[in-house]
């Protein structure tokens, strides 16, 4: 079995693994994504290992901790925020968490996956144009075209077959053109990210949120924005993160409403995050992936236990989150 954890990480993560009985064959570092590796490792009575009620914490954290396998529809494991690549972020950047949780907020409304697993993205046009030198232009007008915006229907689906259009004109440049996963970094901006190049971004992008939020760090620091966020500067950071049409779409005025909000009160549950991510993806309905566990999420979970043959106390309880966490 194979899991991608922050380098930072990686000891501590494999003493965790030796302490459950697992054995560590070893890390890898990840072609092109310098502060991630790869870990692997093994039970040694069972090479086909599965969850059991003695390790729920670590099935959560690790969830569809299988060896990665990056499909042409873009569907990865999908794997849910952690603790250690929130903390790993935003150590990296200096800046407290109610920060990075107010742009992944404003960004993607705090989640990075569609429900089949593919990570969010929104595909501009007038990027794709300016990268083909508006070659394609007169034959796809709604997908390459000077001026800006002109989305169509916004959600997931929709923008992934606007993709897929373009990367039959051609590959790159489409990659380049979409925006990606929680912090929507754009394709483009791979290098700044801290990939070698946008095939190496979206492979990881594909795996896990961890990998999104070290490549909206990597974003930031690249372009000096950190100490915009440090400052609670929204204008300066809103300026150097979305462009200077930010005022248009109060950008800035966002950004401050849910640092304001972030806070003063708790942040995300993970572990309900994590839930909510696993129900969307067996195809319940737990409303939105914001880690606050509110009556469409009890409902879910609900419907996922009385499926499941478990008791249906509508608690995420252990046995329920061990349940979750092993949804294909």
């Amino acid at each position: 079995m194979k899991n991608t954890v922050l380098c930072t990480a990686c000891d501590e993560e494999a003493a965790r693994l030796k302490k459950q009985g697992f054995v560590v064959d070893g890390c890898t570092p990840i072609p092109g994504h310098p502060d991630m590796c790869e870990l692997s490792y093994r039970d040694p009575g069972d090479e086909s290992t599965t969850a059991t009620s003695s390790n729920v914490k670590k099935t959560m954290a690790t969830a569809v901790a299988t060896p990665a396998t990056h499909s042409a529809d873009f569907s990865g494991r999908g794997s849910p925020l952690t603790q250690d690549g929130l903390r790993g972020a935003a150590s990296s950047l200096g800046v407290n968490l109610p920060a990075l949780w107010a742009v992944m907020t404003v960004e993607t409304s705090g989640c990075g996956f569609l429900p089949d697993r593919r990570p969010k993205i929104l595909f501009e046009r007038h990027v794709f144009h300016k990268l083909t030198k508006g070659v394609f232009d007169a034959e796809a007008p709604d997908i390459s075209n000077g001026k800006p915006r002109g989305y169509g229907k916004k959600d997931g689906a929709f923008q992934y077959e606007r993709l897929n259009r373009a990367i039959a004109l051609d590959r790159t440049a489409a990659l380049q053109s979409a925006s990606w996963g929680l912090g929507q970094v754009m394709g483009f901006n791979a290098g700044a990210a801290g990939y070698a190049d946008v095939e190496t971004m979206v492979s990881a992008m594909s795996q896990t949120e961890d990998a999104h939020v070290l490549a909206m760090a990597h974003f930031i620091e690249a372009h000096g924005l950190a100490s915009n966020l440090k400052n609670e500067d929204w204008a300066g950071f809103a300026s150097g993160y979305n462009g200077k049409g930010f005022e248009k779409h109060q950008y800035d005025q966002k950004l401050k409403t849910a640092f304001a909000r972030y806070s003063v009160g708790p942040l995300p549950d993970l572990d309900v995050r994590a839930a909510q991510l696993f129900l969307s993806y067996g195809g319940y309905n737990p409303g939105t992936v914001d880690g606050w566990f509110g009556p469409s999420t009890q409902k879910a979970v609900m419907q996922f236990q009385k499926k499941s043959n478990l008791p249906v106390s509508g608690k995420l309880d252990d046995p329920t989150l061990l349940a979750l966490s092993q949804i294909t």
